[in-house]
């Protein structure tokens, strides 16, 4: 499908998007699908999360994963009053969503989770985590004793696990931008799972990466399978980098969802 026409037949009224990175990266990834939803005529943010992206502080000055999130919870608590927004969140952003969907239930209209960490109800919120964080780092440079501990995606894992049917052009600009993060795992095992009430209450969709090789589609399934979602959506040749593997067939998607939901 053609980049001016994919998300356009599926516009019918504007709606907010709000865009969240996941780990290392920033709301530059997003470069591609959010320039075609706003041809398309919805209003999009994709903020950077503490120490990510531009926002120019230092891993140790986001300490919690709240911390870490506050620029998406932010973001929801002030829009106004009666607005919603769609949340999207990639790999690791999965887990903002599910922390903004607990804390301003009210506020969201759908969150998308793409070839994300969705956790459910029942488990510690690290639960979905820690089966992925288990595999080969390759060259990723890890230091627990950081505060927060910390990770820095390496070079060669990021290209063939993370993009490798992506442009060479956008892993070149990752090089160029990607930041030191962390996984918040102890921070976020002192808190109890998320609230069937409140984040098992916000309606979820699902988008299934199929040529993901860093969370590979058994075990996004797995997650699915975990807790209710409205949709599962299919992209047969997106790799993890799915907004910049296939960003036209993404940005009718989402503005599918968006028309859907909202």
């Amino acid at each position: 499908m053609s980049s001016s026409s994919a998300p356009a037949a599926a516009v019918a009224t504007s709606t907010r998007l709000i865009l969240v990175h996941g780990t290392g990266h920033g709301g530059w990834c997003w470069y591609k699908v959010a320039t075609l939803l706003r041809a398309a005529g919805h209003r999009v943010d994709a903020p950077d999360l503490a120490a990510c992206g531009a926002d120019a502080r230092p891993l140790r000055d986001a300490p919690t994963f709240e911390d870490y999130t506050r620029p998406l919870l932010d973001a929801l608590r002030a829009l106004p009053d009666g607005e919603r927004a769609v949340l999207v969140g990639h790999s690791f952003g999965g887990m903002s969503v599910a922390l903004a969907a607990e804390e301003f239930p009210d506020k969201v209209a759908a969150a998308v989770f793409l070839a994300a960490f969705m956790p459910d109800c029942a488990s510690p919120r690290t639960r979905v985590i820690e089966k992925v964080l288990v595999s080969d780092w390759m060259d990723s440079v890890i230091d627990e004793e950081h505060a927060p501990p910390s990770v820095f995606l390496g070079p060669e894992l990021v290209r063939r696990k993370l993009y490798q049917l992506s442009p060479e052009e956008d892993y070149t600009l990752c090089q160029s931008l990607a930041r030191v993060s962390s996984y918040y795992v102890a921070d976020q095992q002192q808190r109890p799972p998320f609230s069937a009430a409140r984040y098992g209450a916000v309606t979820k969709v699902y988008v299934v990466a199929k040529q993901d090789l860093a969370m590979v589609e058994e075990y996004q399934r797995q997650m699915i399978a975990g807790i209710p979602v409205a949709e599962v959506r299919e992209m047969a040749d997106a790799d993890h980098m799915v907004m910049l593997s296939a960003p036209e067939e993404l940005a009718g998607h989402l503005a599918d969802i968006a028309n859907n939901y909202t």
